[in-house]
């Protein structure tokens, strides 16, 4: 008996895509959104992505590995700043697909700075993010027209990083892109990053987020410890800022601050690791850590 004709399989398609910009365009935001859950930590405060952080999304036969990347600095006089740069320039070095994040509209230095980083022969798709922000499309029609200039870009997509409906059009204008190869992870990967990176970064989240712009940008976060008892994660991390009193800040009116961080990070902690989570936080200064090359090795900022 004959058997019928089956479909061929479609060539699967394999592409690493650094995001990157300037602070505050909404690139984690955009990260979360292209890999479909939440990843990356995001707040209002500027630079709160300090670490390359690799999100995967497989739909059909394509892969995408995207690089989610520090806002590209123009004060580079911390030790700080200069390794969150250094990991940008590095996240461009070998990527297939750069997504090039500004806010729709807007254009300065600090753009311009990060078109000078765009590595030579590979696809450039300029996304005008925040376009929920603007009132009136038709202003945003003169800038889309000066952008249209630029030669370094291939593609120009505005869209709002918010909007699932933006994301989902934004993989399918990436996928012409990817080139054709083998998958790098497994079809249900989500990211390269293990449970103890990502619940520093949950807890430097809430820490951002209930502190808002009072506390300066250079407090970080440490796993102390993080162990399995079973199902059980036990977690014990220190917050650690430059001044006496950002810790009085943290720590809040009779710790109040400090235990709503603490239960709000365990929380978070618990549906992402789908497991209970026991959660101890302190709060210690050591003054001038973001200026000193060694402190900001020793707290995982030069990979």
């Amino acid at each position: 008996m004959t058997q019928p004709p089956t479909e061929p399989q479609a060539q699967q398609r394999f592409g690493a895509i650094a995001i990157v910009g300037r602070p505050n365009v909404g690139k984690s935001t955009l990260l979360n959104a292209l890999v479909g859950q939440k990843i990356s930590i995001t707040s209002d405060k500027a630079q709160t992505t300090r670490h390359r952080l690799l999100g995967v999304r497989t739909e059909g036969a394509a892969q995408f590995a995207f690089v989610d990347t520090p806002g590209f600095q123009l004060r580079h006089t911390r030790a700080l700043n200069r390794a969150l740069n250094r990991t940008v320039r590095g996240a461009l070095a070998d990527v297939d697909i750069v997504l090039w994040v500004v806010e729709a509209g807007t254009w300065g230095p600090e753009d311009e700075l990060v078109g000078q980083l765009l590595p030579k022969g590979r696809p450039v798709v300029l996304v005008a993010n925040k376009l929920d922000r603007i009132r009136g499309r038709e202003k945003l029609l003169p800038w889309l027209a000066e952008r249209g200039k630029d030669a370094r870009l291939t593609e120009i997509v505005p869209l709002s990083a918010r909007r699932h409906a933006d994301a989902e059009r934004l993989l399918g204008i990436l996928a012409r892109h990817l080139p054709e190869g083998p998958w790098g992870f497994d079809p249900d990967a989500l990211t390269d990053r293990g449970e103890r990176f990502l619940a520093a970064e949950i807890l430097r989240e809430k820490l951002f987020r209930l502190t808002g712009d009072e506390l300066p940008y250079s407090s970080t976060v440490v796993i102390d410890r993080f162990q399995l008892d079973g199902r059980l994660r036990r977690i014990a991390a220190s917050i650690v800022v430059e001044r006496d009193s950002h810790k009085a800040m943290v720590i809040g009116g009779g710790g109040a601050l400090v235990r709503r961080l603490s239960t709000e990070a365990r929380q978070d902690m618990e549906k992402l690791f789908d497991a209970p989570v026991f959660l101890e936080v302190w709060v210690k200064t050591r003054s001038g850590w973001a200026d000193d090359q060694a402190a900001v090795r020793a707290y995982g900022y030069e990979e």
